[in-house]
């Protein structure tokens, strides 16, 4: 498909069963657009809601080339998608956003590295190969740390912490001796992101910044607007801006920040899709992040991001869908189950949003 806008009844292919590909079906379907579902898993989240759906693995060489043959732009609803998927399917089809992003958001090392590089600051990292180069990181970036795998890992998972009297070997071995970085801890007052969409034509739009709670390394809540003073709101759009742009981006975007006690924000990390903490615009805006994402991926033009209400947005996570009927009965409150069949601790059920009258 050339860049001209993909019309109402296109077929866009999503890589991932989840239930980011779950809701961006949804908002394809809205749009009068159809979805075809490519992943590993029978029953996923994103098959109840999709037109079509393809199990098979991410490697499946054939599968990926007969999928290709049905829709008209593949996008994905997580970073960990083989590169050598996408490489398959940008030699048949469109994937928005591409290569590129998936790439250095797929390798932490690679992300601070590109994230310094053009100006974006970060905590304080080193290379990990084994566990007798973590002595040597721990001088550069300070204890205590923490020690992550470079590729996969999210919610916690691919960590440890390393402090002075820790064992390195044993450190090593809970990450699956795999490659890794050693992080330095970042004193900051509060976390922070920022969802911004990059269309085909360069247009950029960021939603407000929200600030975010998070429970055992899980998101928990996210409030719009949070207590963000405006310029550092701002600063945080023009960071995310400029992330965007220096990968040609093209789609939704998630920017997790740290705030400093300076005022100061380090990126902690980006995520090549859409993203957890901007759940709230589902409700809270009239273009959400997954139409948004829709709309850029299809080459349409992006919608106004502004909200017109307050938000807090809260993770439903392991038995707490459990409480769906008192949930419902609250005022103001819009519940969002993904289908998901087991409730398993540490497990994201589903999230609800709770408006209020906008602030400011």
């Amino acid at each position: 498909m050339p860049d001209r806008p993909l019309p109402p009844l296109g077929t866009i292919g999503i890589l991932g069963g989840g239930q980011l590909g779950r809701m961006l079906a949804m908002a394809a379907a809205e749009l009068g657009f159809r979805t075809h579902i490519f992943c590993p898993e029978d029953n996923c989240p994103a098959a109840q809601v999709s037109n079509h759906v393809t199990i098979a693995a991410y490697d499946d060489e054939a599968a990926l080339a007969e999928f290709a043959t049905h829709v008209d732009v593949v996008t994905y609803e997580f970073e960990n998608v083989p590169d050598a998927t996408v490489t398959a399917l940008e030699a048949h089809v469109p994937v928005r956003p591409g290569r590129k992003p998936l790439a250095v958001a797929q390798d932490r090392l690679d992300e601070k590295r590109f994230l310094n590089r053009i100006g974006v600051a970060t905590a304080p990292f080193e290379r990990i190969d084994n566990a007798a180069g973590i002595s040597g990181a721990a001088s550069a970036t300070g204890l205590p740390a923490i020690l992550k795998t470079r590729r996969m890992g999210y919610d916690g998972k691919g960590q440890t912490r390393i402090d002075p009297q820790a064992d390195h070997e044993q450190a090593f071995s809970t990450i699956g001796n795999a490659p890794a970085i050693l992080e330095g801890f970042v004193a900051f007052e509060r976390e922070l992101s920022i969802i911004i969409a990059r269309g085909i034509n360069g247009d950029v739009a960021a939603y407000d910044a929200a600030e975010n709670e998070h429970r055992d390394h899980i998101l928990w809540r996210s409030h719009v607007p949070g207590n963000i003073p405006a310029d550092q709101s701002a600063a945080a759009k023009e960071i995310a801006t400029s992330i965007a742009e220096a990968l040609d981006y093209i789609g939704v975007m998630g920017v997790e920040f740290f705030a400093l006690k300076d005022g100061s924000l380090m990126v902690n990390e980006i995520a090549p899709r859409v993203h957890n903490s901007g759940h709230w615009t589902q409700d809270a805006c009239a273009i959400s992040q997954f139409e948004q994402h829709i709309r850029a991926v299809a080459g349409w033009p992006l919608g106004d991001p502004a909200r017109h209400s307050d938000a807090q947005m809260e993770n439903l996570i392991g038995d707490e869908m459990e409480e769906w009927d008192l949930l419902a009965a609250e005022p103001d409150t819009h519940l969002h189950f993904y289908g998901k069949r087991q409730a398993r601790p540490g497990r994201k059920m589903g999230h609800l949003t709770r408006l209020s009258q906008k602030s400011d």
